[in-house]
């Protein structure tokens, strides 16, 4: 009997370690470590363990893209990666991504069961390059408590937000800017703010600087009011603290633009001594709505050795909606997956909700190749210049809209 007992227990042994060797392995690359590194060993731990043909490792990447670029040349990169969508249009015609149309199409998942911006974003050409992991937007993160003070409302329009944020700003008897009403320190938002006045950033052929017009000189000249004018913000002012003692947690700036993302720290941190709520972002002085639509995909590299089973991870996390709403429920981040967004979780929720109405209208930075390197090395610089005063909103944009062509130019694709 005993004899039988060892044979079955090498039988098991030896059928275990034949599936230990049929199991494909993959690396799954991405640069969140911390809290969002727990988030993600949730999602490959409940995949892992789902099934026993595909084991996923996760390896954090410092500097993950100029990473992937090397790697990319000798052909050692990862099987999966987090995607930064906003890269895909820069990338794309570099052949450095795997299409993932046929996967799609013999699956039978419909691109429009996820955001329709989100998929733009992943995609160049006739080509869709992964799907959607989170879509994100900016709404206007507000103190209740300072709010109901002032006597104010969270504002609808940018002219209730001047004056909301007139009434919130105060001042010690030396001058000192002791509360801010608004925070204005992101100039990356520009387009956002544009799309408020009525402007696009691209010509509609995404080949043209369309930015150095009325809409354009109307953000600055407004931007100009608050910051000069009215007072209400002082740039770098509550910089420099940490995560415990951000100065919208302490009060010291009553609104800003913020987004899901920071949900997590401030219910932390701000526990106790804040009570804030969120509302989508003002319309024009046209009635324009506008917000920027961001967020992370997972694409697959065109040199993996396992796109079969890179494909169905992101197949199991993302085109599956409980899996999608388990994800979102893990990391507080609002999924790709229209379906899971649907849940009550999201819709009944007093912090999310305001941000996926915000998703209806926001629309994701032009996708062409010029983009990226036209916002970071143009617009921006000259617009941080026009906020510190040395260069006027004339010049600034004129400024801009020249090397953003250039640059445009540069890295059109032939």
């Amino acid at each position: 009997m005993s004899q039988i007992r060892r044979q079955l227990s090498i039988l098991v042994l030896l059928f275990t370690s034949a599936l230990t060797l049929a199991q494909t392995e993959i690396t799954f690359w991405g640069d969140w470590s911390g809290e969002g590194e727990q988030q993600i060993l949730t999602m490959v731990s409940a995949f892992n363990e789902s099934q026993s043909d595909i084991k996923v490792n996760y390896v954090v990447q410092q500097d993950m893209i100029t990473k992937f670029l090397t790697a990319a040349t000798t052909g050692q990169t990862p099987d999966l990666m987090i995607w930064d969508r906003f890269l895909t249009s820069l990338y794309a015609p570099k052949n450095v991504l795997a299409p993932i149309n046929e996967y799609m199409t013999r699956d039978g998942i419909d691109p429009a069961g996820f955001y329709e911006q989100a998929i733009r974003e992943l995609s160049f050409g006739e080509n869709l390059y992964g799907l959607p992991l989170t879509v994100d937007a900016r709404a206007i993160f507000y103190n209740k408590k300072l709010l109901e003070e002032a006597g104010v409302e969270p504002p609808t329009t940018w002219e209730e937000l001047r004056s909301a944020a007139i009434a919130l700003t105060k001042r010690d008897e030396s001058g000192k800017l002791i509360q801010s009403g608004f925070a204005l320190n992101d100039v990356g938002l520009f387009n956002m703010w544009l799309q408020q006045a009525g402007g696009s950033m691209l010509s509609e052929d995404l080949t043209t600087v369309n930015f150095n017009s009325e809409a354009g000189l109307e953000v600055l000249n407004f931007w100009n009011q608050l910051l000069n004018e009215d007072k209400v913000f002082e740039p770098g002012f509550g910089s420099g603290e940490g995560e415990g003692q951000d100065p919208f947690v302490t009060g010291k700036i009553a609104m800003g633009y913020n987004g899901p993302w920071a949900l997590n720290g401030l219910k932390r941190y701000g526990s106790d001594e804040l009570e804030f709520g969120v509302v989508p972002p003002p319309a024009g002085p046209n009635g324009d709505q506008g917000a920027l639509m961001g967020g992370f995909g997972l694409a697959i590299p065109a040199a993996s050795k396992n796109k079969d089973a890179a494909w169905e991870f992101i197949k199991w996390w993302l085109a599956d909606k409980d899996n999608a709403l388990t994800w979102a429920k893990t990391s507080n981040n609002i999924p790709g997956n229209l379906e899971a967004v649907a849940d009550p979780f999201f819709q009944e929720d007093p912090y999310l909700k305001p941000v996926v109405d915000t998703l209806a209208f926001a629309r994701i930075r032009p996708p062409t190749p010029g983009y990226p390197p036209m916002e970071g090395q143009a617009v921006v610089p000259n617009v941080q210049l026009f906020l510190e005063g040395k260069q006027d909103a004339q010049t600034a944009l004129d400024n801009a809209a020249r090397d953003g062509q250039r640059i445009l130019d540069e890295n059109a694709v032939e």
